[in-house]
């Protein structure tokens, strides 16, 4: 988990949400027991879901919202219906039939804060941690979107507090010198500067230093609390891991896909309103944005911890809706909000492959690239003559030794580079390089401005079979995931006994 802490892991907490509206709120059993839980795409088959819908680990406690509050004299007055056009309603006072409001002022619209069991997290906690998520997306953020997104994280933070509470009364407490240490750390491999540079860089965008090494104090608390009071009780046998690597070993040849998702749940009452949510962060993806980042956050999927990685998965453990539009999508393809049973889903085919079957992808090439310029006044109609001169004579370039004399003769340059794996290459050179004969060049590709270059196969070696992951390896794997998953509900029974006060 640490060393997940990078800069965007670190601005996202867990995706778990929690919704409440009173002013004071004590979370209770019956109450909690309603609530709908997060799992993830792989969990829900079409078969299970139902069930799991009331019988697995709550993760999103929900409290009613308070009751609206009756309407005053002052507005009962003003909505019955008054005296002719411009007269004073009764009572004297001088309200227009036609009342022009100035202004956005909300009185049911609170500054975003919170007491958690006595500790307070303040509006500036939240607007630091949110310029932390704004500055990761890189992409504008409507203001619509930024308020619930600040409400996502003041529920992040209420969760990071009740983490950080639940440690220290098992007197589990993280030293500053830890925690500056795992600081100091993420500004080396994220920025490559001292942690005095990124404090600076924090306090540009509109966070702070403390905000970023709350997150991380919160992250290493938790995990020494599941190493302590979970992690010893997980249990995984020799036959179940023995299990699973035979179901491995059966299954060589057929494909696996690597699927990242972004649940999120509606009941017929939200139905409309969490599609057009669910439609507005797929623009934003699609616009760039980090699926990593937006699955931290937003998804309810217990795989939300991960940023919404369900690791190598077959079709068939995934409900119906969503194996069918799986199985026709190619790598780095988005697709949703997808309707599912109790929600919507958005699906990031991140990567495909054959179970314990070398992937060509994984080949080691040795390329030559060369490639010819064009001055900056250089005009469409001479470009094109001299690229048809530059692929005629790589054309007839007879393999990668002589190939340096040729494009000296013709004033192009050539690079070399023989560790190159194909997975590597932009999508649209992949499956062309790999068709390719040792000599023989790509189509020459670029433009005017960067110049046009081809690419020529001078050595591969293939990808080694693939063995599968060890038997240490799938016990671990298991092991994590039933620690995950008692996590989860370990933190929803720490919501629900907390008693939480919102201003």
């Amino acid at each position: 988990m640490i060393g997940r802490l990078a800069l965007a892991a670190a601005l996202v907490a867990s995706g778990v949400t929690a919704v409440a509206s009173a002013h004071t709120v004590r979370h209770h059993g019956k109450a909690h027991a309603r609530a709908r839980p997060a799992t993830s795409a792989a969990a829900r088959t079409s078969a299970a879901h139902t069930a799991a819908a009331t019988q697995a680990p709550v993760a999103a406690p929900v409290v009613s919202a308070a009751p609206a509050p009756a309407a005053t004299p002052l507005a009962a007055a003003a909505s019955r219906p008054g005296p002719s056009q411009g007269s004073a309603p009764s009572g004297g006072l001088d309200i227009p039939q036609n009342v022009q409001i100035f202004g956005t002022n909300n009185p049911n619209v609170r500054r975003a804060t919170a007491v958690i069991n006595g500790d307070i997290v303040t509006g500036t906690d939240v607007d630091q941690r949110t310029a932390l998520i704004v500055a990761a997306s890189q992409n504008p953020i409507a203001p619509e979107e930024l308020a619930r997104l600040r409400q996502q994280v003041l529920r992040n933070l209420i969760d990071e507090t009740l983490q950080i509470q639940e440690a220290k009364t098992v007197d589990i407490v993280i030293d500053d010198s830890e925690v500056d240490q795992t600081y100091g750390r993420v500004a080396q491999q994220n920025f490559s500067q001292n942690p005095r540079a990124m404090d600076g860089y924090l306090t540009r965008i509109g966070s702070s230093a403390a905000s970023l090494k709350r997150q991380i104090r919160g992250e290493l608390a938790w995990q020494r609390l599941l190493r302590r009071n979970v992690q010893p009780f997980v249990n995984v046998s020799e036959v179940e891991v023995n299990e699973l690597m035979a179901r491995l070993q059966a299954s060589k040849g057929t494909e696996e896909y690597r699927i990242g998702e972004i649940y999120m749940s509606a009941t017929p009452d939200s139905h409309q309103t969490v599609f057009d949510n669910a439609k507005r962060i797929v623009d934003q993806l699609r616009q760039g944005g980090s699926f990593v980042g937006y699955a931290r956050q937003f998804s309810e999927a217990s795989t939300a911890a991960v940023g919404g990685d369900l690791g190598w998965i077959r079709l068939a453990q995934l409900p119906a809706e969503l194996s069918t539009v799986a199985r026709t999508m190619t790598a780095g393809q988005l697709v949703g909000p997808i309707e599912v049973p109790g929600g919507f889903d958005i699906l990031y085919m991140i990567d495909k492959r054959q179970v314990l079957t070398a992937d060509p992808r994984d080949s080691l090439l040795s390329l030559k690239q060369i490639s010819i310029s064009f001055p900056p006044d250089t005009k469409e109609a001479d470009a094109t003559r001299r690229a048809s001169a530059f692929a005629t004579a790589m054309h007839g370039a007879h393999g990668c030794g002589a190939v340096d004399a040729v494009a000296a003769s013709i004033g192009a340059t050539v690079v070399a580079n023989d560790q190159v794996k194909a997975r590597d290459l932009p999508g649209p050179l992949q499956e062309g390089m790999l068709a390719l004969a040792v000599g023989e060049t790509t189509p020459p590709f670029g433009s005017i401005a960067e110049g046009v270059r081809v690419l020529m196969l001078c050595g591969r070696d293939d990808a080694p079979v693939a063995n599968g992951p060890s038997f240490d390896q799938l016990m671990s794997q298991l092991e994590d995931d039933r620690v995950n998953k008692r996590a989860q509900t370990y933190l929803r029974d720490l919501r629900r006994d907390a008693v939480i006060e919102y201003n």
